[in-house]
């Protein structure tokens, strides 16, 4: 007498898991596609800018030695020469990250294992909203305050120059070192900090010889992560390099970046020109290649 409703709930039961697996089904093909298309936007602009930027020394036999270690940059004598903007780059990004990366770190050690919980709460957003600051103003910020302070201080004829880019690359790298570092030592177990303190080591002891340690791999993202700030911002740099194509040799020099010298001239550039600022893209690609593969080399090796 009660078997068919019985036959109705299985029939339902079927009904309902047929309906749940379609569901994973599809949701499974729809993180594959976003993934994809992730994947397929890099290499998209990968290959345009390779494409362009290699078209000069392919088809019309231009230098790339040349090119690199060239000094002269005037694309109306058909002289293309980056090397004073590739010795301005690899300056202003490592004195930013002598600067930024202790302090961002200092910082983030502070509001994760030292600060009281009510002044984490306040300083620990200060710190994320600096993310949100758009990059010009940034720009308009040094070119206002750090600037005359560079030229008046210092008793330099012009404060734009490669000691700005630096203190302004490290003041903008700050928010995306911090925020992952801390999140980074936040997830450390606790086990680790009281088996620490109970074998008798201090608090600052424990903090820099297992807690640090035992976060590297989260520090060195966020490091890798404030380099690509640090290397890929152009609208600040413009405003206070000064935008010399010298080779500089001292930190009051004015200097042109790589990513300075594309957005200056992209917008009237063609032909040759163009393609020439393509290929200072791919040089500026590579540059952040080998820097975030020698970041992981480094971390790797700590950790063995």
């Amino acid at each position: 007498m009660t078997s068919p409703p019985i036959e109705k709930h299985h029939i339902g039961n079927g009904k309902s898991n047929k309906r749940k697996y379609m569901l994973e089904s599809l949701s499974s093909k729809l993180f594959l596609l976003c993934a994809l298309l992730s994947v397929l936007s890099l290499l998209l602009i990968v290959g345009f800018v390779f494409y362009r930027g290699s078209h000069p020394f392919i088809a019309e036999g231009y230098s790339f030695f040349d090119f690199i270690f060239g000094v002269d940059w005037v694309p109306g004598e058909d002289k293309f020469g980056i090397f004073p903007m590739i010795v301005a780059s690899i300056y202003a990004t490592i004195g930013s990250l002598i600067i930024g990366v202790p302090i961002g770190l200092f910082t983030a050690i502070f509001l994760s294992e030292i600060a009281p919980k009510r002044v984490a709460k306040i300083i620990s957003p200060a710190v994320q909203l600096l993310a949100g600051i758009p990059s010009v103003l940034y720009g308009v910020f040094g070119l206002a305050i750090i600037v005359p302070f560079l030229q008046n201080y210092l008793g330099l004829a012009k404060g734009q120059s490669l000691l700005a880019v630096i203190v302004v690359l490290a003041i903008m790298m700050l928010p995306t070192i911090v925020t992952v570092a801390e999140t980074s030592i936040r997830a450390v177990p606790k086990t680790y900090r009281e088996g620490s303190l109970a074998l008798g080591a201090s608090e600052i002891g424990t903090i820099f010889k297992v807690v640090v340690p035992a976060a590297k791999s989260g520090i060195m993202a966020a490091i890798v992560l404030g380099l690509g700030r640090a290397i890929g911002e152009t609208m600040a740099v413009i405003l206070i390099a000064g935008n010399s194509l010298i080779v500089p040799t001292s930190l009051t020099d004015s200097v042109r970046p790589l990513t300075t010298n594309i957005a200056l001239e992209m917008g009237y550039a063609a032909g040759v020109h163009q393609e020439m600022l393509f290929a200072t893209g791919i040089v500026l690609f590579s540059f952040i290649m080998i820097l975030n593969f020698v970041l992981a080399k480094i971390s790797t090796r700590g950790a063995n």
